[in-house]
């Protein structure tokens, strides 16, 4: 499996990239938000990747962070969502736009992705609304795919699960957002209603610290009445 590509951009093309790695072209698709955020021909490149297989063709698919490769994969998991579905819905919402979407049970912000039906929006938000959590830990986290220039040591690397990866400390809102997840699931809430809580309390007040996060997530999270 190929689960990181670092060399030179040789090409766009509306939906994948063509990048040379020690004279090897490799085609990588990717959403609308990753093509706009990648540089131009001849400049140094680097993608995590997922690699399909089907009966009679292979196809590479490219993202800039851990959580949207997660996302992509745990999206292919939901009955009805394919690699196309799954890119435009991360190239609509982008990974921590999907984050907050299903750990708020938002099937409408998931449904303007374009191909999308109401029903398996309203799947893909109940199937996975208990791995949000996950997720948005996971971006608290330094998962950016960074890689050297397109010279003999670019590199193909291995597939290889996100956790033995060891990143430097996190920083701003994805440490707190991380930091909160854990104390909310430490007191014995579960991970998608942390989940829920931390994604609203963020979206109301983007700049909150951890402590103020927790407080404003432990207010949602107390009974009404």
């Amino acid at each position: 499996m190929i689960g990181k590509i670092a060399g030179r951009l040789d090409y766009r093309a509306d939906d994948h990239v063509l990048i040379d790695v020690r004279g090897v072209g490799y085609l990588v698709y990717v959403s609308d938000r990753t093509m706009a955020s990648l540089p131009g021909p001849g400049e140094a490149v680097a993608l995590y990747t997922e690699l399909l297989v089907r009966e009679d063709n292979l196809q590479l698919f490219g993202f800039t962070t851990l959580v949207e490769k997660e996302w992509h994969r745990l999206l292919m998991s939901v009955q009805g969502i394919g690699a196309k579905a799954s890119m435009a819905i991360l190239g609509t919402l982008g990974p921590d736009g999907v984050s907050r979407a299903i750990a708020l049970g938002d099937w409408n912000a998931v449904k303007a992705a374009k191909g999308l039906g109401p029903k398996t929006a309203q799947r893909v938000v109940l199937e996975l609304k208990d791995k949000a959590a996950s997720v948005m830990a996971l971006s608290g986290q330094a998962s950016v795919a960074t890689g050297a220039p397109a010279t003999d040591d670019a590199v193909i690397e291995p597939n290889i699960p996100a956790t033995p990866i060891t990143p430097p400390a996190p920083a701003g809102n994805a440490a707190a957002q991380s930091e909160a997840l854990s104390a909310l699931t430490n007191l014995g809430y579960a991970p998608g209603e942390a989940a829920s809580a931390v994604a609203q309390a963020l979206g109301e007040d983007p700049s909150l610290d951890t402590s103020g996060l927790i407080r404003a997530a432990l207010k949602l999270l107390a009974p009404k009445g």
